[in-house]
């Protein structure tokens, strides 16, 4: 299972909002997640929490870009731009981004599927729906998020995105209801069915917040880490969390514990 932190380059992100908005402060950010063991780095310049005020395409231009030019001189693994508007995403590819991370999938912004092609570099395919689709019965919301994330591969296939750099994400919390969040944690495995690599992002959310049945930052951060361990037994390929190095240390230790990493 790969890691990929989060870096968020906001004022208003839920857990850690304005803690990075400052670029120097994002860098040695980046740089700690890297002593700590993370293998992605997900720069976003737009919170996406419940309420959250959109950005304007200059600002989050303005946030992220700088930002990913200097870590991508300074740091030698993978960094990711979590964006749904074209224009960052094809900036960031230029800048040194070399995953784009889309939590619409490509169909917010018409350009997107195009700039993902032509940037030839992996790709994560969010679940997520817009007002007038959320009419359909999803009382089996694993087979429905199934169902339409095939749909999403389809289109993103047909825009000339390759196989190999498709990762899928059931986009927890996302138009879903608790009882829907937790269900497709549950049985997220069941996503591996399509063939491409799952990605779980569930770090200290709301739903998090249920199954711990507490919402005080520990309960979060431990909350995350249980669900981290419970996605690995279940085989999934990458796991995006605010806390890199109390997540490592669990999935190392389950490394060990079934005999896969030498101690």
């Amino acid at each position: 299972m790969k890691v990929m932190g989060i870096l968020n380059i906001t004022p208003d992100s839920f857990s850690d909002g304005g803690k990075y908005i400052n670029p120097e402060k994002a860098i040695l950010q980046a740089k700690k997640m890297i002593q700590e063991g993370v293998d992605i780095i997900d720069v976003g310049g737009e919170s996406t929490r419940p309420g959250s005020t959109p950005v304007e395409l200059q600002e989050e231009i303005a946030r992220v870009i700088p930002v990913i030019k200097k870590l991508s001189t300074e740091i030698d693994i993978p960094i990711s731009i979590d964006t749904y508007k074209a224009e960052v995403a094809h900036l960031a590819i230029k800048a040194g981004a070399t995953i784009i991370n889309d939590i619409w999938a490509g169909r917010k912004d018409p350009q997107m599927h195009q700039v993902m092609a032509d940037a030839n570099v992996p790709v994560i395919l969010m679940h997520n729906r817009i007002p007038e689709e959320e009419n359909e019965d999803l009382r089996n919301i694993v087979e429905a998020v199934k169902k339409e994330l095939t749909q999403t591969i389809h289109l993103a296939l047909q825009a000339g995105i390759k196989k190999e750099h498709i990762i899928i994400d059931p986009g927890i919390g996302f138009a879903k209801t608790l009882e829907q969040n937790i269900k497709l944690i549950q049985n997220i495995n069941e996503l591996k069915e399509l063939g491409y690599p799952v990605m779980l992002a569930a770090s200290k959310k709301r739903t998090i917040r249920a199954l711990a049945k507490a919402d005080d930052a520990q309960a979060l951060e431990i909350g995350t880490i249980a669900t981290t361990c419970y996605a690995y037994l279940k085989n999934i390929d990458y796991i995006r969390v605010h806390d890199v190095k109390q997540n490592k240390i669990a999935i190392n230790t389950l490394k060990n514990l079934k005999g896969s990493a030498n101690i």
